[in-house]
């Protein structure tokens, strides 16, 4: 007796994997788990004294959240104290996790597509920080919204850039407007102009990785941005910088930097998993680089498809600590 062979299902695997995989809260809570364990032992502490005060600002300041932020935070924190009363650890974190969920809400604007067609993104940061891959990732989220989508592969210099922004297209059934080689501005120009020929609704351009000191670069990419205006002048209708979260303190120089050539208007942190520690999202918060308000509109938490999400601050702060005990 033979039996059938039953045809694969790619799908169906997909499908077994998605519900095989943690949520989005567990995802961000196990990347953000170096410094929630820390956090974790100081609050179990038999009573709140100066040791622990003094601890818990070293705490804050090795998980990257800065000078300026942690000190911040502590006063706000023993204001807290001596207002409300507290006398026990587990009280003194529930204040702090409303104290920072206060600093960081602001950061929380979603990204909402307006009334342009095409909304032109503009995505910018240094070599390394995620750009195409967020990007692959953005191009899914504005999909899942009923959006067309447009790549242009404005990183000419690094052909597996290209490549990868290509397999991301594919991937996500996308156009990419690509050339071997050129001038970047020119890739963005045609694309911009593909997509209004084509009635596309959001057209993301990637730019060559590239360093704050870096000023012959810096200057190309404020060109890139000049061409968009040539094309549509009220593009780019958002400047994405991706910032990678391991990054630390240094996150602040690179929003100033590239803010100054482009005009940042939102952010990406990407790898809050593994070894960030996250508190660069409370320096950014505390310290406004930009000197203006400024949004903090996806956090990536890995390499999945679906491993960039809107930055929700509760859902951070709930993924720093721990519950609790009753």
């Amino acid at each position: 007796m033979f039996g059938f062979l039953k045809k694969h299902d790619p799908a169906a695997d997909t499908a077994i994997q998605a519900a095989a995989r943690p949520g989005w809260a567990e995802r961000l809570k196990g990347g953000l788990s170096r410094t929630r364990g820390q956090l974790a032992g100081l609050f179990r502490r038999a009573r709140i004294d100066d040791e622990l005060l003094e601890e818990l600002e070293t705490t804050l300041l090795m998980a990257d959240v800065g000078v300026e932020a942690t000190g911040f935070l502590l006063e706000q924190l023993k204001s807290r104290v001596q207002r409300d009363q507290l006398d026990t650890p587990a009280q003194l974190q529930v204040a702090l996790a409303e104290i920072l969920t206060t600093l960081l809400t602001p950061l929380e604007m979603p990204l909402v597509i307006g009334h342009h067609k095409p909304f032109v993104i503009m995505l910018a940061g240094v070599n390394g920080a995620g750009k195409t891959t967020s990007i692959g990732k953005l191009a899914r989220h504005f999909q899942a919204q009923g959006k067309s989508v447009l790549l242009a592969a404005g990183d000419t210099f690094r052909a597996a850039a290209r490549e990868q922004l290509i397999a991301w297209g594919e991937r996500n059934n996308v156009a990419v407007i690509a050339q071997v080689s050129g001038d970047p501005a020119a890739v963005v120009f045609d694309a911009i102009n593909a997509a209004k020929a084509r009635g596309i609704d959001v057209v993301l351009a990637d730019t060559a990785g590239r360093l704050p000191t870096q000023l012959h670069l810096m200057e190309e990419i404020a060109k890139v941005k000049r061409v968009i205006q040539k094309v549509d002048a009220s593009a780019p209708h958002e400047v994405l910088l991706v910032l990678d979260a391991n990054i630390g303190q240094n996150a602040i120089a690179q929003v100033r930097a590239f803010d100054q050539a482009i005009g940042v208007t939102g952010l990406i942190v990407t790898k809050l998993d593994g070894t960030a520690k996250g508190g660069v999202i409370a320096a950014i918060a505390r310290q406004q680089p930009t000197g203006r308000p400024l949004a903090l509109r996806f956090i990536g938490v890995g390499e999945g498809i679906d491993d960039l999400q809107p930055f929700v601050a509760k859902e951070f702060v709930a993924a720093l600590f721990e519950t609790p005990s009753a």
